[in-house]
């Protein structure tokens, strides 16, 4: 019975779920967008390019391994972990005459693969240069289609896409930017591929032995591709392959499993997009059960009269909440799948995005099954049966002769149930904010940012009532001096407040999560800015258009006078735990470089010691002379002693070592900047590295500058991967508002009966929308600068959020100009009737 007049109020009451409908199929959109992204990490196909002609392919292992054995109350728990490592991990060129003897074994090709960028106009376009020796083309495999191979040190081939790129052909020079200073080569011959698979990379073969020089890891390689011999089956040889290096790291892959070991960035975006889809899915997942609850509420306040109708017919509360159920099912079911299959064409472009911002490698292929679809669906059935289980706690619980009051005049003061959930929420943020101001990491705070932000959202809703009569207590005045459409929507705000907060909601929600957005990043990127300024004693910065400043440079600046301190960037783990590093030229350091030592001295460090940040210091428990066992970007162990603690980590790293031994084991050995303390001029500077191509010379102002435009472009990302979740939340928010002024049709016709003119109605609509925007604008605002502030404490250790006014202000701007649409729109489209027809007609 329940269900067939469920159809029927659906059927005849579309305008009136059509909200409801809208907030579910965006929230199940989002839910599946967010789900294929997660799945594209977990799941997604890396295919291989450079080895598809060596089925079997053994690598370095790219992981850190701990293994933790726990003994209690007599069970021994063992568990074991891994972390993947920054930078490409490599083999001992010596298990080639082991596999050698491997039966079925047909031949054994080594690889190395190294950066090898062509300095040319044109570039490379949208793929990566690198690297290889020309005795490895066997593994794509490459043949030569003009021209000789490699032999001499300045011998180069390039691939027919470069060589077309750059209308190169045989004689011709090319200087190349490599691990070592530039060089010029000269094209021996220009090489294709069999077949059309590659499409993200272009490959520079060099002689052996200036593959050797340039990949600067003697005695080791990259890879081991291996061909098996006629009638041997791969599994076979694979097998055959694991037991040879059986004792050693190295792992051997197959078929897809060759993907992730030729593009490592491809593997390392993976643990990224889960993050961030995982991040990104639960963030809308909580904004979706604030909106549609919110949604729904409204929609059950409207039908308040009808529901209280049913309730003095003798329908029972149990009647009623199975009503409500199956509407809500109902209307789930439809916005859910509309919704999932909407989010499987958002997710496609959600990646796609993400490619073009650098934030995903393209080889990493976008995957998407049934099951986001599923989870989406399902999500949307749930949440929409617990919205109106929510919302119909009232009119199901009070008796008939109270239900048919309320529907007549709103309940002076909400249910203290509500209250209490209100106060709850809003001390639950207030120690996530609490919290968050003792967060030291990124990775920890950047989730207990936005938590903070939905759920004192989440205690503005609850509580919404009591603000919204609290706000016409203190606008009352000024409002009822603007005129009749002043006093008309003071009169609202106070009568109407329960309606009125669910307008709020949404428009707090929205401005902030938005300020929240858009500050944080720049919060810690400007302290990080600032430290790393105030630590800067260079004259001036050498930094590269490039993958780099090579070492030649820097040499060739320094003097018995001068000092140019390299500078190289990586990331290590100690344990399972990552830390960003950096490795920096020892020699007069101090004249370039002042981290504010707090402990300890720079003149101590060495190859064998590291200076750690005061939080690295705090979190590893270390103090000057202690021993750190960490292990380096390709996975090699180290261990060092602590030659000083500084304070300036995030402008510096969490840990800084000898530019040596950090060069030694990263995939770009080529310094991120060189840090030059002279009293010569920048062009007596620029004139002596005129000969390195690319490279400037520029003050510490500029490189500053040059940092901030590499952090906005990262910074990107994240806006990008948020902005979906504020546009739901926009959305939201003209849902909301449409739906509260279309239901004010009747009161609207009374009020033209009464006297009022169309015009003063809509000027009444107008102050009413600028006074919530008001009070939502307060608290909004009030919610991002707690948060934000709490996170600036924690990660930079000063209560100075970053805040711009003007894009502030343009954020207020925005979301009052969707409240102006949201109210303006639907209060014409309501008052185009007569009066006399809409104040006559059957509710």
């Amino acid at each position: 019975m329940m269900l067939r007049y469920a159809l029927r109020t659906v059927r005849h009451r579309k305008g009136g779920f059509l909200g409801a409908f809208l907030a579910l199929m965006c929230a199940a959109a989002l839910i599946t967008a967010c789900g294929t992204l997660l799945e594209t990490g977990l799941r997604g196909t890396i295919g291989t390019e450079r080895y598809a002609a060596a089925p079997v392919v053994v690598s370095a292992d790219q992981n850190v391994h701990q293994t933790t054995v726990k003994h209690k109350k007599g069970k021994t728990k063992t568990k074991h972990k891994v972390k993947p490592i920054a930078e490409r991990a490599w083999l001992p060129e010596n298990l080639t005459t082991t596999l050698g003897r491997v039966p079925g074994a047909h031949r054994v090709i080594p690889e190395r693969t190294f950066l090898a960028e062509p300095l040319i106009p044109t570039g490379t376009g949208d793929r990566t240069a690198y690297g290889h020796a020309w005795d490895s083309a066997a593994l794509t495999p490459y043949a030569l289609t003009t021209g000789t191979p490699p032999r001499a040190r300045d011998d180069l081939v390039v691939d027919r896409y470069l060589a077309d790129r750059a209308r190169l052909k045989p004689g011709d020079r090319l200087t190349v930017q490599s691990t070592q200073s530039p060089r010029t080569y000269r094209v021996t011959g220009i090489a294709a591929p069999t077949g059309d698979d590659i499409r993200h990379q272009t490959s520079l073969f060099f002689s052996a032995a200036e593959a050797r020089r340039l990949a600067s890891h003697p005695g080791q390689v990259t890879a081991i591709g291996v061909v098996p011999a006629e009638g041997t089956d791969t599994a076979d040889l694979k097998a055959a392959v694991a037991k040879a290096l059986r004792g050693t790291t190295a792992q051997v892959s197959t078929g897809d499993e060759r993907g992730p070991v030729e593009f490592l960035d491809a593997a390392a975006a993976r643990i990224k997009l889960v993050s961030m889809g995982g991040a990104m899915g639960g963030t809308s997942l909580l904004v979706a059960v604030l909106v549609v609850v919110g949604t729904f509420a409204l929609s059950v306040q409207q039908r308040h009269r009808e529901l209280a109708l049913l309730r003095a017919i003798a329908a029972t509360p149990g009647q009623i909440r199975k009503l409500l159920g199956r509407e809500a099912l109902l209307i789930g079911a439809a916005a859910g799948v509309a919704g999932a299959l909407a989010g499987l064409p958002l997710g496609s472009w959600l990646h796609g995005r993400f490619v073009a911002l650098g934030a995903v490698p393209a080889t990493l292929q976008h995957t998407a099954s049934v099951f986001p679809l599923f989870a989406a669906v399902a999500a949307t059935l749930i949440g929409a049966w617990a919205a109106a289980r929510v919302s119909s706690r009232r009119i199901a619980r009070i008796r008939p002769a109270e239900a048919l009051a309320e529907a007549a005049a709103e309940r002076g003061r909400p249910a203290w149930g509500r209250i209490i959930a209100g106060l709850a929420l809003l001390a639950g943020g207030t120690v996530l904010v609490a919290v968050l101001s003792i967060l030291r990491t990124e990775p920890a705070s950047t989730p207990v940012t936005f938590l903070a932000v939905v759920v004192l959202a989440s205690s503005v809703a609850l509580l919404g009532p009591l603000l919204v009569r609290a706000a016409a207590a203190v606008l009352g005045a000024p409002l009822r001096l603007s005129g009749p459409g002043g006093r008309l929507a003071t009169a609202n705000l106070r009568g109407n407040a329960a309606r009125m907060a669910s307008v709020v909601t949404p428009l707090t929600l929205l401005i902030g999560m938005t300020c929240t957005v858009l500050f944080v990043q720049p919060t810690l990127g400007h302290a990080a800015r600032a430290q790393a300024r105030e630590g800067t004693r260079a004259d001036w910065v050498l930094t590269a258009e490039g993958p780099g400043v090579p070492a030649q440079a820097a040499r060739q600046l320094r003097t018995d006078r001068d000092v140019a301190t390299e500078v190289v960037r990586t990331t290590v783990r100690v344990g399972l735990d990552k830390y960003a590093a950096q490795g920096v030229s020892p020699a007069g350091l101090t004249r370039t470089w002042d981290p504010d030592v707090t402990a300890g001295s720079l003149a101590e460090l060495t190859h064998g010691t590291v200076a750690v940040s005061e939080l690295a210091a705090d979190q590893l428990n270390l103090k000057p002379g202690s021993t750190l066992k960490l292990t380096l970007g390709d996975g090699t162990p180290a261990t060092l002693t602590v030659a000083a603690v500084y304070a300036k980590g995030l402008g510096f790293g969490d840990l800084t070592m000898a530019h040596d031994l950090v060069a030694r084991h990263v995939d770009d050995p080529l310094a991120a900047a060189v840090l030059v303390s002279t009293a010569r001029s920048q062009e007596e500077l620029a004139s002596a590295v005129r000969k390195f191509p690319g490279v400037r010379v520029v003050s510490p102002a500029t490189a500053d500058s040059l940092q901030a435009e590499r952090l906005r472009a990262n910074a990107e990302v994240n806006y990008f991967a948020m902005g979906l979740v504020l546009a739901f939340t926009a959305i939201a928010v003209v849902n909301t508002l449409a739906m509260s002024v279309s239901e004010r049709v009747r009161e609207f016709a009374l009020l033209r009966l009464a006297g009022a003119t169309r015009r003063q109605v809509l000027r009444m609509l107008r102050t009413e929308a600028l006074s919530v925007l008001l009070l939502a604008t307060t608290l909004g605002s009030g919610i991002a600068l707690a948060v934000l502030t709490a996170f600036s404490i924690g990660m930079t250790g000063s209560a100075a959020p970053a805040v711009t006014p003007l894009v502030h202000v343009t954020v207020v701007a925005a979301a009052g100009l969707l409240a102006l649409i949201g109210t303006a729109l639907p209060g014409r489209v309501a008052l185009k009737a007569r009066p006399v027809t809409v104040a006559t007609a059957r509710e």
